[in-house]
């Protein structure tokens, strides 16, 4: 009898010596492995339309997008994400959605978007009239200075965050600054005349205005060389390139990013995320 005893103490240590062990090896484990694993950063990577995704910028940040675009209207001196006017809702600005979270994540990554990555273009497509919204937006964008990227006569210094303004662009005012926290988004005609690149850094136009090709079969030769043409063009100048309005196909991401082209706009962040991954 006490045999058994003894046997079965024994056997009561060794589990109890094994699962005390194991408990903590898994504690180790968990502590040690982050909650998530951070995405791949995606340089080429525009989410057009950001606002219209269920949570405008995170999800795109999740998805390691490093360009995103929010359209803005001014409405009794403040700024108001929405693409329609009567849209608008109180609690969506830009400094909510867009400036003050990217603010947080900039300190929190030691100085970038993504902890050592690449540099973020925040895309602000106006949709108010120009000088009354510029004149606002001018004033918000100096809140966040810290994080953005300065422009000047001569000189780029690039900062975490860079800011492009497209739409209702007010150009002449912004010509005139010596010194601004955006640059002007500009259009296939710029790169015929003598706007310097610290004013458009960043050449954009609608694909279906340049293009006929809509991603089905393959691309006709001479829209390929035109593309190709049209990229190194702007690269001479100094200046990066995106298209508007471009099927959201592998087909088009493929010839696109075999051309050079500088931002790939898409609004299925997965699947352009998934066709970078593997380009």
């Amino acid at each position: 009898m006490m045999k058994k005893l003894m046997i079965l103490a024994a056997m009561l240590m060794t589990g109890t010596a094994f699962f005390f062990a194991r408990s903590v090896t898994q504690r180790r484990q968990f502590i040690s492995e982050p909650a998530e694993k951070a995405p791949v950063p995606l340089p080429r990577a525009h989410s057009h339309n950001d606002y219209e995704h269920r949570r405008p910028l995170l999800d795109a940040l999740e998805h390691g997008f490093c360009s995103v675009e929010a359209d803005i209207h001014l409405v009794d001196g403040e700024l108001f994400v929405a693409h329609d006017r009567d849209k608008v809702e109180p609690t969506r600005t830009l400094e909510s959605l867009y400036l003050a979270p990217l603010r947080r994540r900039v300190r929190k990554n030691g100085g970038r978007v993504y902890r050592n990555g690449p540099g973020f273009t925040l895309l602000i497509d106006v949709k108010s009239d120009a000088q009354p919204t510029y004149a606002t937006l001018g004033k918000v964008l100096k809140k966040y200075a810290g994080i953005l990227t300065v422009f000047s006569p001569g000189r780029i210094q690039t900062q975490a965050v860079t800011v492009i303004i497209s739409g209702n662009r007010a150009r002449e005012t912004m010509a005139a600054q010596a010194v601004r926290y955006c640059a002007m988004d500009g259009r296939l005609s710029d790169m015929d005349s003598d706007a310097p690149v610290h004013l458009i850094p960043l050449i954009s136009d609608s694909w279906g205005k340049v293009f006929q090709w809509r991603g089905r079969g393959a691309m006709p030769e001479a829209e390929r060389r035109k593309l190709k043409g049209i990229v190194e063009k702007a690269h001479r100048r100094g200046c990066r390139v995106r298209f508007w309005g471009t099927p959201d196909t592998p087909a088009v991401w493929r010839e696109t990013m075999a051309a050079g082209v500088d931002l790939v706009n898409t609004d299925d962040l997965p699947g352009l995320q998934q066709f970078l991954l593997s380009f």
